[in-house]
């Protein structure tokens, strides 16, 4: 199944890296490095799926979590983090992602978080 997914992280390498990934299987990428970019880019694009890291400039990806959750309750959010403090994979499940990833990503990690939210799934560790 082949789905539009926005890439929000403020590494240039991480983002290169989920586009290869998802590319790979099929997937079109566009990319966001930022918090107001991405919410401006999610309404022009209307992916089927977001990726999103949490720790960026700007707009911490929680605050972005919780403006498009308002915005499109129907937004399906995984977030791909190196933060994996128990509060913050709290907040991001209260928030409403679908699922958590930790980086560094494995791209089998990657896709099945993909392909569970595509087909209406959560997925938590």
């Amino acid at each position: 199944m082949s789905a539009k997914i926005l890439v929000i992280d403020d590494s240039g390498l991480a983002r290169k890296n989920l586009r290869r990934m998802l590319q790979g299987a099929g997937h079109e990428v566009v990319e966001a490095q930022d918090g107001m970019a991405a919410l401006e880019l999610y309404f022009a694009e209307k992916p089927d799926v977001v990726l999103l890291d949490l720790v960026m400039s700007g707009m911490y990806g929680l605050d972005v979590l919780q403006k498009l959750r308002q915005l499109d309750p129907r937004a399906r959010v995984v977030v791909v983090s190196a933060d994996i403090q128990t509060p913050s994979r709290e907040l991001a499940r209260e928030y409403g992602a679908e699922a958590f990833l930790s980086k560094p990503v494995d791209e089998a990690d990657v896709l099945s978080a993909v392909n569970a939210v595509l087909n209406g799934e959560r997925q938590w560790n």
